[in-house]
């Protein structure tokens, strides 16, 4: 039997105008203590984006949802954060904001393969 782990992930959201409060999944960021792993996928379906404010900026989007990726890879890519572990990175990433790309709620679960949770997750809950 393959060993499981706990891992943790929250879904990437755009909210076009947050005064409004309609949002769109446009990623997935998953972290796995047990492996010390972090990571994020993201997919932006610009129609869906554009059918909820159609002035929507569409580069600044990718760029914020780019960034994200950026600092679960670390190192460089990473910023401010380049130093913080897995598990920082992951806390500091499903924050709760106020900004056009937002975490959701963290949600639990159980894999042998955090980065197929990942596009797992994705295909599931975002394309």
């Amino acid at each position: 039997m393959t060993e499981r782990n706990v891992f943790e992930y929250a879904l990437l959201r755009v909210v076009p105008r947050v005064d409004r409060g309609e949002c769109i999944n446009a990623g997935v960021v998953v972290y796995c203590r047990a492996t010390s792993f972090v990571a994020a996928r993201t997919h932006l379906d610009e129609g869906k984006l554009a059918a909820l404010d159609p002035r929507a900026d569409v580069t600044g989007v990718r760029a914020a949802l780019h960034a994200v990726e950026g600092v679960c890879r670390g190192g460089e890519h990473a910023g401010q954060a380049a130093r913080d572990d897995a598990g920082r990175r992951f806390r500091w990433l499903v924050a709760p904001r106020s900004t056009v790309v937002q975490p959701g709620p963290v949600h639990t679960g159980l894999t042998a393969d955090p980065q197929a949770e990942v596009e797992r997750l994705l295909d599931l809950l975002v394309r």
